[in-house]
């Protein structure tokens, strides 16, 4: 199993736009990012996303470029501070791969989670639009496969 871990794109601020939306930046950047990896032909069961305006715009940007049997689902517990152990949990259990688009820190802590078992030190950097990949093994370890940052 494959999971693929995005920050959403770069949003606009709080005092700008409630809503935090994508700036020009952030969906630019976006599409740049999924258009790298749309020719690897990648097969996802479902994008979840937090819900958040910022994410669901960054996972419907995704959606273009990869193939999501169930399309892009809003999923509960990922907002920026959401304790990361159940959709660490879920993902242990899941069948197919999964692509997440979510916020700064809860993106770094679960991939910190699945990587060491704990949530800190967080052995990943991730930059908005970023994408990256874990694998989990036969012996359900996983595994860092690859990244590609939006730079």
């Amino acid at each position: 199993m494959r999971v693929y871990l995005i920050q959403h794109g770069q949003a606009k601020a709080k005092d700008a736009d409630p809503a935090r939306p994508l700036t020009d930046t952030g969906r630019a950047d976006t599409q740049k990012v999924a258009g790298l990896i749309g020719p690897l032909g990648l097969r996802v069961r479902a994008i979840w996303q937090s819900g958040k305006t910022r994410a669901r715009q960054t996972a419907e940007l995704f959606a273009e470029a990869v193939a999501a049997e169930e399309g892009v689902v809003q999923r509960d517990g990922m907002s920026p501070d959401d304790d990361v152990a159940p959709v660490a949990e879920a993902l242990a259990h899941s069948e197919g791969d999964l692509m997440l688009v979510g916020h700064m820190p809860f993106m770094a802590k679960l991939a910190a989670r699945l990587l060491t078992g704990s949530e800190s030190p967080r052995p990943v950097a991730f930059r908005n639009s970023g994408v990256v990949c874990l694998r989990r093994s036969d012996d359900g370890r996983w595994q860092l496969a690859w990244s590609v940052p939006a730079e």
